[in-house]
C-alpha cells in the first residue's frame, strides 16, 4: 500500500501537471470505486484543481466550489499519466481523469476491488475521511510522546495505525523500528524516554529521507513504479539479506498476509520472534537465536 512518502510523490507529481487546470471529465470503468452519491461525480466536471493534498494515505483533489475528490489507493492501486483521452485498460483499468494536457489513470492489479474514490462537498465533509491520526512529520518529541503512549499498543501496530500516526505501513514501519534499534513487539507504555526520542527521531528521519529520495529518482517524470519494496530499502522486504548496520539476516513474522521485517541482533538483543508459519511446524522447539535457528537449518 502506497505510504506517505509514496503518497506524497504521486502529490508532488500531479500539482504540477493538474493545478489550475479544469478535470474536464470523469471516466468510471468500475462501479465499486466510487463510495459516495452526493454530491455525485458529475459535479467536479468543469471544475477547476486548486490544490492536490495528502490526507493520511489518500490523495484529496481540491476542486473550484468547495469540492473534494478523496481517492484512497488502498493495497493495488496505482496512477498513470497518459496523453489526453487515453483508453482505459481493460482489465486493470478504474477510472480516467481527464485533462487538457493529459489523462491521469487509476488502475488496480488485484481481483480484489479496495480501491476507493468518495466526493464531498465543504472542509467538515473532508474531515470525515481523516482517520485522525498525527502527522509524524510535524510534532515535536512531545507530541510524538503522547500519541505514542495513550493506549499501550506494541509499537509496530502504533505506528501503522491511522488514528494515531498519518501516513505509515508495514513497509516504512519496518524502517522505522531498525532505525531506532526497536523490537517491533515492544509495548509502547513500557518504552523508555530514550527509546521513545530514539523512535521519534527515526520516524522523522526515515520518512523525510525517503520523502527527498523518491522526489530525486523521479525528477519531473510521473512516478510509474510505486511499490512497498525497494532496494535501497535495509529491513522491510529483505528476509534473509543482510541487515546493512550489522551483517546478520534480516528475520520475519508472517501474519495473515502480512510480514513483519526486523534484525534480531540490532533490535531484539539477538532473541528470535515467533514466527506463526515455522512456529506451527516446529511447536516447542522454536529457536530463541539466529545460532540455534541456523543449527536447526543444517539439520
Amino acid at each position: 500500500m502506497p505510504e506517505l512518502p509514496d503518497v506524497e510523490l504521486y502529490r508532488h507529481a500531479l500539482r504540477s501537471r493538474v493545478v489550475d487546470r479544469v478535470l474536464e471529465r470523469v471516466r468510471l470503468a468500475s462501479p465499486f470505486l466510487l463510495r459516495s452519491v452526493d454530491p455525485s461525480i458529475a459535479a467536479v466536471e468543469g471544475k477547476r484543481v486548486l490544490d492536490v493534498r495528502r490526507l493520511g494515505k489518500r490523495l484529496v483533489f481540491v476542486l473550484e466550489e468547495d469540492l473534494y475528490l478523496v481517492l484512497h489507493l488502498m493495497i493495488a492501486g496505482r496512477l498513470r499519466w497518459r496523453s489526453p483521452g487515453h483508453k482505459i485498460p481493460s482489465r486493470v483499468g478504474l477510472c480516467a481523469y481527464d485533462f487538457d494536457n493529459g489523462t491521469l489513470l487509476l488502475t488496480e492489479a488485484s481481483k480484489k476491488k479496495r480501491a476507493a474514490l468518495h466526493v464531498c462537498r465543504g472542509e467538515d465533509a473532508l474531515l470525515e475521511h481523516d482517520p485522525g491520526g498525527i502527522e509524524p512529520l510535524e510534532i515535536d518529541e512531545a507530541s510524538f510522546r503522547g500519541a505514542l503512549v495513550e493506549r499501550n499498543h506494541t509499537v509496530k501496530r502504533a505506528l501503522t495505525d491511522p488514528r494515531i500516526f498519518s501516513g505509515i505501513g508495514n513497509a516504512y514501519s519496518d524502517e522505522i523500528l531498525l532505525r531506532a534499534k526497536l523490537s517491533p513487539l515492544i509495548w509502547t507504555q513500557r518504552l523508555t524516554e530514550e527509546q521513545i526520542r530514539r523512535l521519534h527521531g527515526a520516524t522523522q528521519e526515515v520518512l523525510s529521507e525517503w520523502v527527498a529520495r523518491l522526489r530525486e529518482q523521479h525528477g519531473d517524470d510521473f512516478p510509474e513504479k510505486v511499490t512497498a519494496f525497494r532496494p535501497e530499502m535495509a529491513a522491510h522486504g529483505k528476509y534473509g539479506e543482510p541487515c546493512p548496520a550489522c551483517g546478520d539476516p534480516i528475520q520475519r513474522i508472517v501474519f495473515t498476509d502480512r510480514e513483519t521485517n526486523y534484525c534480531a541482533t540490532c533490535q531484539t538483543g539477538g532473541k528470535l520472534l515467533a514466527d506463526r508459519a515455522l512456529s506451527r511446524l516446529l511447536r516447542g522447539d522454536w529457536p530463541r537465536s539466529l545460532e540455534e535457528l541456523e543449527s536447526l537449518r543444517r539439520g
